[in-house]
Order: structure tokens, then C-alpha cells, then sequence
């Protein structure tokens, strides 16, 4: 598929948010190996990079230790970028994330992101279990303390204490957010930024002035640079592209309801009968998907890289179906004309 709009589409990259979905009677290898297969399958279509992000306590997603899972899909892979979407750094010691992100550099130079997140990533009774204390190890009032740590450890210029291989190996820094707090935080410390469009998507326009209106030139970045998180499920017809929908608002209706579940099969969703109530969560769930034909997604990508008049936009794909996941992954490059690195394998 091509067009004369392709070289224009190009200009803006395209990514992966990869979640590690479990589905309905499915287990967490399997679905991890599942994550290899996607990571080898996007850096052939000329995807820029790949994050896996940190959540607990939800059956249906696998990824709670990215440097565990990013070490494996960076050895697995050439070229793809391979990061964190993201590191809760309050769940953590910014010591071990330092070693562990410095060690996963200088093992992969030039391939590995940090993104850091202030949120726990889960429910209140797990962020506690995960600190040990109400407060530690950082709670998100400690964030910005948390950060300055981080910074100096990558530095070397922490008084006390020497983080190895953090030193001398500091991977390419990210702020994720959804508030206007992680856009100023991103801008002032002259970070790139990533917005959560894909659960925040109304707040998204004004976060994003935020971070380009306090953007502060770094050693690390001249220029602002965002990206924002979107939703997308794409097939060869529209109808198949709103079944496979299905699963992953099926499971947004039971995480709002404090019922986190495996990804069920879309057959099981098509025959369950949603409350008004349930309904309404879908419409919420509704309002950043991207969804459709090749074509349909294209125009839909098109138009928020706009509107929102972003630097890269990172697409994450949850249906029940690995092989779906992977058709859908193949169909947006496709219709968005990506280019395959000429090294990838």
C-alpha cells in the first residue's frame, strides 16, 4: 500500500507499547515468549522502538520487571530501541534503578530508554506490599528527591555512593506522564516526553503545551521532543477490527471495577451482556481508540499527529489472538509506510 502522503507519514516514527497480555487460559511464558516474537516482528517492519511497561497484581499483563524483560527482548533483537514505558520510580531505590538501567546500557549502548513514571502502576494494597512502608522506599511525594538521586548516581556526581555500571552508561532518559506536573517536570529538566493519550486523552493538548511552553535546553535534548501513547487495533475490515476490541474493554470495565482478569476471548465479550453502567466505561475506553481498516487507521493517526503535532506516537495493540496482534502490527506499517532497518533479522 502506498501512497504520495508516504514520505510525509514517515517523518513520524512509530513505536510499540507492548503490555504482555495473557489472555483467558493462557499463562505468563507463553505470553512472554509471545513478547520475543512481537519484538523481532516490529524491528523487521521498522518500528523505533519497543517499551514494556511496569504494572502488579493484574493477571492479564506480565511485564512487572521491564529490566528483567528488556534485557531478554534486547539480546533477542539488532536494532530496536528497547525500553521502559515505564519504571515506577517510586516503587523502587533509585540506586537499583541506576545499576539495573546502567547495566542493561552497557550491555546494549545506545539501544536502551528509561522512561520513568510517579504513579505505582497498581492499587494501593500492592504499591505498599512493593515499598514495605506507607512512604518507602519514595513515595510520590519524594519523587522529584527520587529523581535528583537518579541523575547523580548516571553522573557520578552523587557524594557518597558510586553506582556501577550506572556511571559512565546512562541510557536515553524519558518523563511519562498524564498531569501537567510530569509535562513542566519533562520540560525543565530537558527531557523528551511521553504522554499517556491512551488513558488521558482529554487532558492530552494541555500537557503538551505545558512540556513545550517549559522546555529548558539540556545537555541531553535542544529541542522539545513528545510522544504520546495511543491505542490502536487494525484489521482487514472494520468488523473484525471492533470484535478483536472486544477483550481489552471487557478488561478495562473489571480493572475499573477493582477486578483485574485475563484478557478474555472476544466470543466470550460478543455474548456478555454489559450493564448501562459497564457501557459507559466502554465509552471512556472508547475515546483514544484507534480502530478500523488500514486506511481508516492511517486517516485516524494522520489526524492526531496533527493535531496534537507530536515528534513520535507509540501504538499499543491489546487483543485476545497473539496472531491478530501481530497481523494488526503489520497492517499499520504498512499503511503508514514504515521502513525496515537494514540491519534488523
Amino acid at each position: 500500500m502506498t501512497d504520495t502522503n508516504a514520505d510525509d507519514r514517515a517523518t513520524t516514527p512509530l513505536s510499540v507499547l507492548d503490555l504482555c497480555p495473557v489472555p483467558a487460559g493462557g499463562d505468563a511464558s507463553t505470553s512472554l515468549a509471545n513478547s520475543v516474537e512481537l519484538a523481532h516482528h516490529v524491528e523487521r517492519l521498522g518500528y523505533e522502538r519497543l517499551w514494556v511497561a511496569e504494572h502488579h497484581n493484574m493477571p492479564g499483563i506480565a511485564s512487572s520487571s521491564p529490566p528483567v524483560l528488556i534485557a531478554h527482548l534486547a539480546a533477542a533483537t539488532d536494532t530496536l530501541r528497547i525500553g521502559a514505558g515505564g519504571v515506577m520510580l517510586p516503587n523502587h531505590s533509585a540506586l537499583v534503578v541506576a545499576e539495573q538501567f546502567g547495566m542493561l546500557e552497557a550491555l546494549h549502548p545506545g539501544r536502551i530508554d528509561l522512561g520513568i513514571g510517579r504513579a505505582p502502576g497498581t492499587d494501593p494494597v500492592t504499591a505498599a506490599a512493593l515499598r514495605r512502608s506507607p512512604g518507602g522506599p519514595g513515595g510520590a511525594d519524594d519523587f522529584p528527591d527520587q529523581l535528583r538521586d537518579l541523575f547523580a548516581y548516571f553522573e557520578g556526581s552523587h557524594p557518597k555512593i558510586t553506582a556501577v555500571p550506572g556511571r559512565g552508561h546512562r541510557p536515553a532518559m524519558w518523563l511519562l506522564g498524564s498531569s501537567d506536573y510530569s509535562a513542566t517536570a519533562a520540560g525543565h529538566l530537558g527531557l523528551p516526553f511521553s504522554f499517556a493519550h491512551h488513558f488521558a486523552s482529554q487532558n492530552t493538548l494541555a500537557a503538551l503545551d505545558v512540556y513545550r511552553a517549559s522546555f529548558r535546553p539540556s545537555p541531553w535534548l535542544e529541542h522539545p521532543y513528545a510522544m504520546i501513547g495511543v491505542p490502536v487495533i487494525c484489521a482487514d475490515s472494520r468488523v473484525r477490527a471492533e470484535f478483536l476490541a472486544g477483550p481489552s474493554a471487557f478488561s478495562f470495565v473489571r480493572l475499573r471495577q477493582g477486578r483485574p482478569t485475563q484478557l478474555p476471548s472476544p466470543e466470550e465479550v460478543a455474548g456478555y451482556d454489559f450493564t448501562p453502567m459497564e457501557r459507559e466505561l466502554i465509552r471512556q475506553w472508547h475515546a483514544p481508540l484507534v480502530l478500523g481498516t488500514p486506511d481508516e487507521v492511517r486517516e485516524q493517526l494522520t489526524e492526531l499527529a496533527e493535531r496534537t503535532r507530536v515528534d513520535e506516537m507509540m501504538i499499543s495493540t491489546m487483543v485476545h489472538g497473539h496472531a491478530d496482534r501481530m497481523r494488526s502490527y503489520a497492517l499499520v506499517a504498512d499503511a503508514w509506510a514504515l521502513r525496515p532497518a537494514a540491519t534488523a533479522t
